[in-house]
């Protein structure tokens, strides 16, 4: 059998016989390429299930587990149990990290900061962070979040994916899968870095798994080109760069037209798409043509990399039609020296997430983009190393801790969720990652439990197959 026989006969797949009739997505992709307008963006015709409140997503993942402790769990009591051994009874038979499981003692470390009440709601907030402050009423911190891993990149899989197991698709990509593109000259789903220490940010966490490729998440980078060849090589100028494309893509349409694979579909999208992005990008991440004011809230630089950079560039994608955007922010892993590097962490986040907040309630598209601040687990009540001199340790805690969300649909200015006094176990209103994931779909005019993708045999949704949405978090 010649080589093109196999090739023809390995691609009489079922999706790719899907893609082949006229309601194949690959097709409607092309079709939208050749003529813009003439179809409705990529994503499940039957979606919104019902009226959304929010249209897109900025996601602001803070990668470490930042201390529910130390910044929206005030425990107080906690100042006269400090380097005592914390009771048997409270961690029961829960699981703890090789890093302290051999440790002796689990002594209690209170947290150094004062909380201040915030806002005509009176959100108790630590001293840290002065700006998230000012949009207290703004915000419903979730202090009952819970998740299943105990260590890093499984618990940010875990809530990226919904799954420990890897190759699970993200939120962003499932997003895209089910909503489609509202700009057809940038990606659906991008993804910006900042932070220079902690644990590291892999391209998995932004992977569209078994979903098509053309849902996997952009990184885009704050210095040099934005994305990676990109630009024009020496001697290429736009015109030979075009031509050059479109010679490729007709050989990728030959290709197409024998093996009818979505892939090519994808690869021919893909081009397009980067072409269009060189026009479009050059503008997009140029901050110097914001105002002065505006710069100077966020604490923004033009030219340096920053959290700061990356929230002002993150409202910058979605004024232009951006599905999904998720910033990274390093630097969150603190298991010693615990204060000073929480007022760094804190330092460098905190003013530029309440100018995110701030601007997009401005003009008019709060309402309608939901805002997503938190990491993927918490920290314990006890420390981890010693306490002499105030420099502790926590370590990594997955039974509870902390989150806030505002704008798209969410109800500012509420608490919900509420744990025990040593801030270890849940004792109200527990919200599971599936829970948050769920919520965050319904904001988005998603049921979590029809967004479903086949493979292997098996339905898959983001949810896995549990999730309920959070009824008290909803306007």
């Amino acid at each position: 059998m010649s080589n093109q026989s196999t090739e023809l006969n390995d691609a009489q797949t079922r999706r790719s016989f899907l893609t082949r009739t006229s309601a194949g997505l690959g097709s409607a992709a092309l079709a939208s390429l050749l003529q813009p307008g003439a179809f409705a963006a990529p994503g499940d015709a039957s979606i919104p299930h019902f009226a959304p409140k929010a249209k897109r997503v900025i996601y602001l993942f803070m990668s470490g587990g930042p201390s529910h402790l130390d910044l929206y769990d005030p425990k107080p009591n906690l100042a006269e149990m400090h380097g005592k051994d914390l009771p048997p009874t409270v961690r029961g038979m829960q699981r703890v990290t090789l890093m302290t499981r051999n440790q002796g003692q689990f002594l209690v470390a209170a947290s150094q900061f004062k909380f201040i009440k915030h806002g005509q709601s009176g959100q108790e907030l630590s001293e840290v962070l002065p700006h998230i402050g000012k949009i207290a009423d703004d915000i419903a911190i979730v202090r009952s979040m819970h998740t299943e891993p105990i260590n890093h990149d499984p618990a940010v899989n875990f809530i990226q994916t919904g799954s420990g197991v890897v190759g699970r698709p993200t939120i962003g990509s499932w997003l895209s899968y089910g909503l489609g593109s509202e700009n057809k000259n940038l990606p659906e789903f991008i993804v910006l870095l900042s932070g220079g220490g902690g644990q590291p940010v892999v391209s998995r966490y932004w992977s569209n798994g078994f979903l098509p490729s053309k849902y996997q998440g952009v990184q885009f980078r704050s210095q040099g080109d934005p994305v990676l060849y990109l630009s024009n090589p020496p001697g290429i100028d736009g015109q030979t760069r075009k031509t050059l494309i479109d010679g490729v893509n007709e050989l990728n349409q030959l290709k197409y037209d024998s093996l009818a694979d979505p892939e090519i579909q994808t690869r021919i999208n893909s081009f397009e798409l980067a072409y269009r992005m060189q026009m479009s990008v050059p503008e997009l991440m140029n901050l110097s043509t914001e105002p002065k004011g505006v710069l100077e809230k966020y604490g923004a630089q033009p030219g340096q990399s920053s959290f700061a950079n990356n929230c002002l560039l993150a409202r910058r994608l979605v004024e232009r039609g951006v599905r999904f955007v998720q910033l990274y922010h390093r630097d969150w892993d603190h298991h010693g020296d615990l204060p000073n590097r929480m007022r760094t962490a804190a330092g460098q986040t905190d003013r530029a997430s309440a100018a995110l907040v701030q601007d997009l309630k401005e003009r008019g598209m709060l309402n309608d983009t939901l805002i997503v601040w938190g990491g993927e687990f918490g920290r314990t009540t006890y420390n981890q190393g010693p306490l002499a001199n105030g420099s502790y340790g926590r370590d990594h805690h997955p039974r509870c801790y902390s989150i806030w969300m505002a704008g798209g649909g969410i109800k500012g200015g509420i608490t919900i969720g509420k744990t025990d006094d040593f801030g270890y176990n849940i004792v109200e209103d527990g919200v599971h990652v599936h829970d948050f994931q769920a919520t965050m779909m319904h904001l988005l005019g998603i049921n979590h439990e029809k967004l479903t993708y086949r493979f292997q045999g098996r339905d898959f949704r983001l949810t896995d197959v549990s999730g309920k949405v959070v009824q008290k978090l909803l306007a």
